[in-house]
């Protein structure tokens, strides 16, 4: 049996970045750029204004006072938008807005509000700006520049510079395509509700819950449906999920040893190469790695919170590697205990864990109370999954352990502080 280290690796380390598309500008937010984007102009294309104020020549500003200016002749003045007509001599000063462009000569701009305000002629009245509040030439990107590599992930920051490279599409790894499939007789669609509230049959959650946790991902739920518990049924499935063509192929239940837990005989007959089967963890050891038909197959196991821990440690990573990350997991954070854990199989545990942020800044964590892997109800409530290692049974309040974040929630406050 695997460790969970050993697992995640052998599927990252099968899965690569897709090949490139290209996308609107718009389209690209959370995808991952698959080309470096190159600078084709310089910015700014000139020495600009920092703000508004008075273009002077640093050297006769110095020592200007309110009880001895230093006054100025304005020559013009140069809106944001427009450039300068002239350079400015000695003794003279060009009004100037905002990114406005600097005339020769000037290598100051005077705020403002340490003058007169003056419009024919202008005393200013400090000199702490002295060669100050200058953009120059070139201090954002140079013609040439790579201003962003290949790799980076894009976010708001990031689309607002390609805008200004001039990308109005942009290359990216194209968002994978993962085929959804579950298996069980006892489960029941939406629309046959009625059989669920008289207790004959149970919603088939892990679908709808797998569906939203690969958009989360940044891949493209492709849902085939549920199997019913037999060989055929199941072998049927996966074939309708290799017609569609995805990425990936990740199933729900029916990986176990039970009497009806078909998924293994079912790939077999379609030539899948199984890697492996089972990983030292709770919940969610049922767990199963390889190839159909080519296309790589994650199979979880059949439990609501085992599917969604098990796609967080195996099919998320995957998913980001398919769309051209380098960070694929999730990073862990030391958090305090608030109450005594104890695990009962040596197994790597994952608990649904509440973190909190102190005032103090620690970070402190309880669990959402019983770990049964059949309470969703508990991954609704949490926000973390606390990593107890499997040699380290037991834990008082007080001692330190590993966490997931699974949302920033964690890290979020209720009122503004600094």
């Amino acid at each position: 049996m695997l460790s969970v280290a050993e697992a995640v690796a052998r599927i990252t380390g099968d899965v690569h970045p897709l090949d490139i598309e290209r996308v609107p500008l718009l389209d690209a937010l959370g995808r991952v750029l698959a080309t470096d984007a190159v600078a084709s102009y310089t910015l700014p294309h000139r020495d600009n204004s920092a703000m508004d104020g008075y273009a002077v020549r640093g050297s006769e500003l110095e020592g200007a006072t309110e009880a001895s200016p230093r006054e100025f002749r304005v020559v013009e003045t140069v809106a944001a938008g427009e450039f300068p007509t002239r350079a400015i001599g000695p003794g003279e000063a060009t009004r100037i807005m905002t990114g406005a462009p600097l005339p020769a000569g000037a290598d100051t701009v005077v705020r403002v509000e340490d003058t007169d305000a003056g419009i024919d002629t202008v005393r200013a009245l400090k000199d702490r700006d002295a060669r100050k509040n200058v953009r120059p030439r070139g201090e954002d990107f140079r013609d040439g520049d790579v201003v962003l590599p290949a790799g980076e992930p894009l976010g708001p920051a990031q689309i607002g510079v390609l805008s200004s490279l001039g990308y109005a599409e942009v290359p990216v790894h194209r968002a994978p395509r993962v085929a959804i499939l579950g298996s069980g007789d006892e489960l029941v669609d939406l629309d046959e509700f009625d059989l669920v509230r008289t207790g004959q049959k149970i919603v088939g959650s892990n679908s709808y819950t797998l569906h939203a946790l690969v958009r989360s991902a940044g891949g493209i739920p492709v849902p085939i449906g549920n199997a019913a518990d037999t060989i055929e049924s199941m072998g049927a499935l996966f074939e309708r999920a290799i017609a569609a063509k995805p990425d990936f192929i990740v199933s729900t239940a029916g990986i176990s040893v039970g009497e009806f837990d078909y998924t293994r005989n079912a790939l077999g007959a379609l030539g899948a190469e199984l890697k492996f089967w089972k990983v030292r963890m709770r919940p969610g050891a049922p767990i199963g790695f390889g190839a159909v038909a080519g296309i790589p197959w994650i199979g979880l196991p059949g439990n609501p919170v085992s599917v969604m821990v098990t796609f967080e440690l195996f099919v998320r990573p995957a998913i980001r590697r398919a769309l051209g990350h380098t960070r694929l997991h999730r990073r862990p954070v030391l958090v305090t205990l608030e109450e005594p854990v104890q695990i009962g199989a040596r197994l790597t545990h994952f608990l649904r864990a509440i973190v909190t942020a102190q005032a103090s800044g620690e970070l402190t964590a309880r669990l959402t109370g019983p770990q049964g892997s059949g309470i969703l109800t508990s991954m609704a409530r949490a926000n973390a999954l606390l990593v107890v290692p499997e040699d380290q049974p037991q834990h008082a309040a007080g001692d330190r352990l590993s966490a997931l974040l699974l949302t920033s929630d964690a890290q979020l406050a209720e009122s503004f502080a600094l």
